[in-house]
């Protein structure tokens, strides 16, 4: 099947976005259902392997991964891109909605849910992709729709437009009229909505409520708000040309309704879609990509199948893909394809066109993110999706030793698969972190390492950086005599011990005169001493201290590095229990963003986490949010985004600064000592 973008048998891709469990999944299976489409986990088939045995771990999971529909519906072929709704994997989402050409944000008449709307949302408008809102679950609506679109406006930068008013029964919704058609529809379970007239009291909410769209949209174009003021009923074919020209322009945000359980409403959003979202030229054009811009792809997902190498998939935006063709990316890689497979349609493919969906095999080098191309030049980066910052972290070792390895590849992969994870060795603790999104989030990393990647891991919470310091100064000699048969051991030093400011370090020096150390040996001196250092008597790292050598004795025979490395390292050791040791802990700057509503419970969780609230504002240009700033203890901040997310319905996030090393006195200095010792 051929097409060059402009043809409308070029696929459309569509996002499927919105809070968890508004119903996204469950809506794309009635589309499906209704047109005889199908799903697939967006493993694909690439090499002939079914979706399944290709990505086993992206099929549909607790609203965790990407799942891919595609159908036809009055011969077009729509690919449908089913986004996590939860914000731990949000990351996804914001890397497929660079090349859609539109989002259908599906949500429900529950404020709880606002502040998660509101992101995604900012999201798809900062990104100018045109969107329609499905207000699912309809049936459960307890309030005037026009009351539902007042709570939900705030979340919107956009004006949302009712495209739908319903029809009641009583205590429930029987039924729609299509606002831009003119016509009035009762749902039938499972069956197409059936065309009644419109009649009483329905015929004059119809009117108001059309008259009231009409008015929204009349404030883009001066031709239409002429006609409302001249009482002039304006075309109809001209009310859907402005409603898909206010739409492609992010003008306006169109809202229909309707039960995807029951599959009402689920073809008058079809129809919608069809004559309202533009192609794959409109996507190109919002893109910067040209006519002549050759073969070009954004790779949107990576995958590393367990037999079978890797896929990456992405959305053909130019021109061609054939099988076996080289390609370069924006990230200044190069590969070349080895068996491809359509999302956009059935089965392995020996070339891929303008606007699919399709798995590229065995591009290793290629990344999340980066755009490729045929041409034999690196082609221009066509969106740049950050990550956001890591929210929760776990420490991550193989349970057997002999597993190190083939971990190391492991996370290597898990981290490509999905760039919101991230791995930092700790250097120093030694230890191998794993930062995620939260709770959930590296839950289920550490599932995929054991149960797609075969590695057994032991995890738990990563090492606080404390440290301790002095106070007093004091000078101790330290010695260290031994002697056996043959040549002894000696080694004698004398060590000034001083504190220095806080966040200083560590510094060492020597006046040593008339050669009363040799020269030779000093470099020793320095090696017991940082040996020392490293756990004083509270059990952590000393710092911010000063260790001068002044004076010593040797012998000609017996001295030695070995010796003089012991002489400073006993001396020091027995020294510091004497200078008045203090515990520090790492204190962070810390920068909390909370919907409005939830300010008092942040507040709560802050006081409760021994931190200092040190700044309040209003969010900017973020209607009904709020930044609290606070300085925190990093062993506060551990488990912070599990309290955080609860107390704002899952939207709440963070971001941290290390800021300094203050001393913990008292009860809680106590406590920490006797939890390390017990470690230990």
């Amino acid at each position: 099947m051929g097409h060059d973008g402009k043809s409308p048998r070029a696929p459309r891709c569509i996002a499927l976005v919105g809070p968890y469990q508004s119903g996204k999944s469950t809506l794309l299976e009635a589309i499906l259902a209704r047109t005889g489409g199908s799903a697939k986990p967006i493993g694909g088939e690439a090499n002939g392997g079914s979706g399944s045995e290709a990505a086993p771990d992206l099929k549909r999971k607790s609203g965790s991964t990407l799942a891919v529909g595609s159908t036809t519906f009055m011969d077009e072929v729509y690919t449908f891109i089913d986004c996590p709704g939860s914000m731990e994997f949000i990351h996804d989402m914001r890397a497929a909605l660079p090349v859609v050409d539109a989002a259908l944000v599906v949500c429900e008449a529950d404020e709880r849910k606002i502040p998660q709307l509101q992101i995604i949302l900012r999201e798809l408008e900062d990104l100018q992709i045109p969107r329609f809102l499905f207000l699912n679950k309809i049936d459960k609506a307890n309030q005037r729709v026009r009351d539902v679109l007042a709570a939900l406006q705030p979340a919107s930068r956009t004006p949302l437009v009712l495209r739908q008013i319903p029809i009641w029964a009583g205590e429930s919704v029987s039924g729609f009229v299509d606002l831009a058609l003119e016509r009035a529809f009762v749902y039938r379970d499972q069956q197409p909505s059936e065309v009644i007239d419109l009649q009483g009291n329905d015929l004059d909410r119809e009117k108001e409520a059309r008259f009231t769209m009409l008015e929204r949209l009349a404030d883009h174009d001066d031709r239409l708000m002429e006609q409302l003021l001249e009482d002039i009923a304006p075309p109809r074919d001209e009310v859907f040309d402005n409603l898909a020209k206010e739409l492609r322009e992010g003008q306006i945000c169109p809202v229909l309704f309707g039960v995807a359980t029951r599959s009402n409403g689920v073809l008058r959003l079809m129809k919608a879609l069809r004559h309202e979202v533009q192609g794959m030229a409109e996507t190109a054009k919002r893109l910067g990509i040209g006519k002549d811009a050759g073969s070009l792809a954004y790779v949107i997902k990576t995958v590393h199948q367990q037999h079978g190498g890797k896929l990456s998939i992405g959305r053909v935006l130019s021109g061609h893909f054939e099988d076996g063709s080289a390609v370069h990316s924006s990230g200044g890689s190069v590969g070349k394809i080895s068996g491809m497979s359509s999302l956009s349609y059935s089965g392995k493919r020996a070339v891929i066109e303008t606007g699919e969906l399709a798995c590229f095999g065995k591009l290793d080098a290629i990344r999340t993110g980066e755009t490729i191309t045929t041409a034999k030049a690196t082609p221009a980066s066509l969106a740049d999706v950050e990550p956001y910052p890591g929210a929760l972290s776990v420490t991550i070792a193989a349970s057997d030793r002999k597993d190190d390895v083939k971990l190391g590849q492991a996370i290597a992969r898990l981290c490509e698969e999905d760039p919101s994870l991230t791995v930092i060795q700790d250097p120093r603790t030694h230890e191998a972190v794993l930062w995620g999104q939260g709770e959930m989030h590296l839950r289920q990393a550490l599932e995929r390492l054991r149960d797609r990647f075969s590695v057994a891991v032991v995890s738990r919470p990563p090492t606080i950086g404390y440290q301790e310091a002095i106070r007093k100064a004091v000078t101790r000699r330290g010695r260290h005599k031994k002697q056996s048969g043959g040549h002894g051991q000696f080694g004698d030093v004398l060590l000034e011990i001083e504190p220095l400011p806080r966040g200083s370090g560590f510094e060492f020096h020597e006046s040593i005169v008339g050669g009363a150390v040799p020269k030779n040996y000093i470099p020793a001196v320095e090696e017991g001493v940082i040996e020392a250092l490293k756990r004083g008597p509270l059990g952590f790292q000393v710092t911010d201290i000063k260790v001068t050598l002044v004076d010593g004795s040797f012998h000609t025979v017996d001295s030695s590095d070995l010796a003089f490395r012991t002489a400073a390292w006993t001396g020091l050791s027995e020294a510091l229990p004497e200078c008045h040791p203090v515990l520090l802990e790492p204190i962070f700057n810390v920068e909390i963003f909370c919907p409005t509503d939830a300010t008092a419970k942040v507040n709560a969780i802050l006081s409760g986490r021994r931190a200092q609230i040190t700044g309040f504002d209003t969010r900017e240009d973020w209607n009904g949010w709020d930044v609290v700033r606070a300085s925190m203890p990093e062993a506060e901040i551990r488990d912070l985004i599990v309290e955080l997310r609860s107390a704002t319905a899952g939207a709440g996030s963070f971001v941290r600064q290390f800021d300094r090393m203050a001393e913990v006195i008292g009860r809680a200095a106590d406590q920490i000592v006797a939890a390390h010792r017990s470690a230990a």
